[in-house]
């Protein structure tokens, strides 16, 4: 059984870690509340209280900002946690984590320009879809060579993704064909839903550096409400195989996620990358897996990232369980180097 002081220092590790290795340099506000909580041992013990599924410090801080927190240094924000301790807790308990940053689409164009098409999409942990129209969307890649960018085949989208590569090669010279969109999630968003969609955006980390991802996430969310892709309910342990056997057989599957597995224990960790190995023998057709996620996942993953790489703000990107990228937790850089691209 875990000990009070065991647990406590568990959230607090946790809340340390995200606000010096993720939130550093990219939210300063995010980044002082998080140090700060990890030092409290009076918010530690209310976040003790709840299930462990709902102490993250994305779903807590997004909960506190929907009930009204002001945008104060945590020493002065404090009292106020405190005081509305209730109602941020009833807003964790009935909302998810569902971060939907269709920026990450500049991180899955360069893998999907690779394979041959057409392509049936399937996203595990899809919230609203945002990341199932990566060819609705227009680029512009930042290379170490100036500027490049592309639109899809019918003209520049309202929505304009901007990454900056390590490599001009990653540059995808086209979007991929895509024929087929699934989702499945817990709790599944419809992009037309004001109130879901004022939730994701309530989920953007505040800075200056993160209000174009606000603008972008709302005009993503009205080109996939015009077109909405079925997204299925359920755990994606479960569902996987049944929504992959749906695809066309004449597309190249590609089941893809990013920073889904982190929600999953061990055990389901391991449990999935198992399904993913077997799922083109059990679905009978070709079947690309790929995943943004972070280190610490799989350790036949981390085992593959030389020891001397920054990975913070960055997800490792594999294909097939081979790491082949980088890729910015918003979607706002990709890096190869020193990682060598397989085949697809």
């Amino acid at each position: 059984m875990t000990s009070h002081d065991d647990d406590a220092a568990r959230i607090s590790a946790i809340y340390d870690d995200f606000g010096r290795r993720w939130a550093h340099g990219t939210s300063p506000l995010y980044e002082d509340w998080a140090v700060g909580i990890a030092a409290d041992a009076e918010v530690l013990a209310l976040l003790e209280a709840l299930p462990r599924a709902k102490q993250q410090p994305n779903l807590i801080f997004a909960s506190a900002r929907w009930e009204g927190a002001p945008f104060l240094p945590y020493a002065e924000v404090r009292s106020w946690l405190i005081e509305h301790w209730s109602a941020i807790a009833a807003t964790a308990l009935a909302r998810t984590t569902q971060t939907n940053e269709p920026n990450r689409c500049a991180t899955w164009l360069p893998p999907l320009s690779r394979i041959d098409g057409p392509l049936a999409l399937l996203e595990v942990g899809a919230a609203a879809g945002l990341c199932l129209f990566p060819d609705r969307y227009s680029v512009q890649y930042t290379t170490p060579f100036g500027v490049r960018r592309f639109d899809p085949a019918d003209g520049a989208s309202r929505v304009t993704l901007v990454c900056t590569v390590d490599d001009v090669a990653s540059v995808p010279a086209r979007h991929p064909e895509v024929v087929w969109r699934r989702g499945i999630d817990l709790d599944p968003i419809d992009a037309a839903d004001g109130d879901a969609v004022a939730w994701l955006v309530n989920l953007v980390w505040p800075g200056p550096d993160h209000d174009a991802r606000v603008a972008r996430l709302r005009n993503a969310a009205e080109i996939v409400a015009a077109d909405p892709p079925q997204i299925v309910s359920g755990n994606l342990l479960e569902r996987v195989a049944d929504v992959a056997a749906q695809a066309p057989a004449e597309a190249t599957l590609v089941v893809f996620h990013s920073a889904v597995l982190l929600y999953l224990d061990e055990a389901q960790r391991r449990q999935f990358a198992t399904i993913m190995a077997g799922l083109g023998t059990a679905v009978d057709r070709r079947v690309v897996w790929l995943s943004n996620e972070t280190m610490g996942t799989l350790p036949e993953i981390d085992a593959q990232v030389p020891a001397d790489t920054v990975t913070n703000h960055r997800f490792v990107q594999t294909l097939g369980g081979r790491v082949i990228a980088l890729s910015g937790q918003h979607g706002a850089v990709y890096e190869t180097r020193p990682f060598s691209e397989p085949p697809v």
